[in-house]
């Protein structure tokens, strides 16, 4: 950064902590250690005027395995479309219902209710429809905005359908929720269950992973089957180099089809 005071960017992230863990974004009561963990991780490639950057955001964020230590990942995404101004003399403030909310807050804002939307999904069937739908609110608002002309919140931003608007047609669309099914069989019935029965967790995971490539058929190219492939790789690869081979095979197969671009990966489980 040429013209801009690196003191900007520890003040920027003091902000961004102090309005992701201090706002309130859920009527439901949680303890301290309950709260979900995440990370915002931003790269500023480009500054414009005013306090302005041009910038790649990696959301990530963790949900804890019932009855062990791990946490397994909910959501490793990286968005490469981030464009916000930033006011040292203002607060970071998001307004659910406002259409002119800046992006930063709406960009935060976002993905907060779509991490928490995976995260009850994954505890209860369908328990993240009121997230998703303050997360499809956010991308409605910023389409009808007068003043906020950011990119990444409309179908043709960016190209390849892969942006924040595709994130929550994905999720909310018909065609893909018995995806979101799956995360809860995955999760709920499947790594919840590895501490008491881990032939019975991963037969459920396996059944999971069959929904998801039937989702991946009916809606070829989804941009949440290949979120959910950065997610997951890693775990389903070192979860799978054990087991039937048969199991093995299927699990190679159907994930191969859905990440191509990672089969030689997968095929380590073999």
């Amino acid at each position: 950064m040429q013209n801009t005071d690196r003191s900007v960017f520890d003040q920027l992230q003091v902000a961004i902590a102090d309005f992701l863990n201090n706002t309130k974004w859920t009527k439901d009561v949680f303890e301290q250690e309950e709260r979900i963990k995440c990370n915002f991780i931003f790269t500023i490639k480009t500054e414009q005027e005013n306090n302005s950057f041009e910038a790649e955001l990696a959301v990530q964020a963790v949900r804890p395995v019932f009855g062990s230590g791990y946490e397994t990942p909910l959501i490793s995404h990286l968005d490469k479309d981030v464009a916000f101004r930033y006011d040292q003399t203002q607060p970071i403030e998001f307004l659910p219902d406002a259409t002119d909310n800046q992006n930063l807050p709406a960009l935060l804002a976002f993905y907060v209710y779509t991490i928490l939307g995976l995260d009850y999904d994954s505890y209860s069937l369908y328990g993240g429809d009121p997230h998703l739908l303050m997360a499809q609110q956010i991308v409605t608002n910023i389409q009808n905005s007068q003043t906020n002309r950011s990119g990444g919140w409309k179908p043709a931003d960016g190209g390849k359908n892969r942006n924040r608007y595709w994130i929550i047609e994905n999720l909310m669309n018909p065609r893909v929720r018995p995806y979101r099914a799956a995360m809860y069989t995955y999760h709920r019935k499947g790594l919840d269950l590895f501490s008491t029965d881990i032939e019975a967790g991963k037969t459920a995971i396996l059944q999971a992973l069959e929904d998801v490539d039937k989702v991946n058929t009916a809606y070829f190219n989804s941009m949440i089957t290949q979120m959910f492939a950065n997610a997951k790789k890693d775990e389903l690869v070192e979860m799978w180099k054990v087991g039937d081979k048969p199991k093995k095979d299927r699990v190679v197969q159907i994930m191969t089809k859905i990440d191509p671009a990672n089969s030689q990966r997968y095929r380590e489980i073999l």
